[in-house]
């Protein structure tokens, strides 16, 4: 592996954990709506979590095609991210607003990930037109999810 390689991998990797966090950070979200309301909110929320899982997929495909070898877990952030939804759902009254606008902060957070990685030196194309693509998905869905939570009266 070259240098570039491996800060390729290294990156790639920092992302699958960003993609586990939206994963974990959707399932937490089903979690916390009431059974038998928000059924439009618990739908998108598995397509996010579904739409994850295709992109995590991505990752750890070229990070094995590149020789490396894919790291597991969480970021600490995505772990704050989860722990703030369960404040807010246990103290706000007003859940789908409160629920809506930790996932908002959840898809900024990954937004700016990707585009940190994006600024790295030294990125293969494969990686850098990768990282791109998918960055363009997520913005797509932080503007649905900001929009939903914008439209939310508190």
């Amino acid at each position: 592996m070259t240098i570039s390689n491996d800060i390729s991998i290294e990156i790639l990797n920092n992302l699958v954990l960003i993609q586990n966090d939206r994963i974990s950070g959707y399932r937490k979200a089903i979690d916390e709506l009431k059974n038998g309301k928000d059924k439009d909110l618990r739908a998108l929320f598995r397509r996010m979590a579904e739409e994850s899982e295709k992109l995590k997929v991505e990752l750890v495909t070229l990070i094995e095609a590149m020789g490396g070898k894919v790291i597991t877990g969480t970021t600490n952030l995505g772990k704050v991210y989860r722990t703030w939804m369960d404040i807010k759902a246990f103290f706000n009254d007003a859940e789908r607003y409160a629920i809506l606008d930790n996932c908002e902060e959840g898809e900024e957070a990954a937004l700016i990930a990707y585009q940190d990685a994006l600024e790295t030196d030294g990125l293969t194309s494969d990686v850098f037109n990768l990282l791109k693509r998918q960055q363009t998905q997520l913005s797509r869905s932080h503007t649905h999810i900001k929009t939903l939570r914008d439209n939310q009266t508190v």
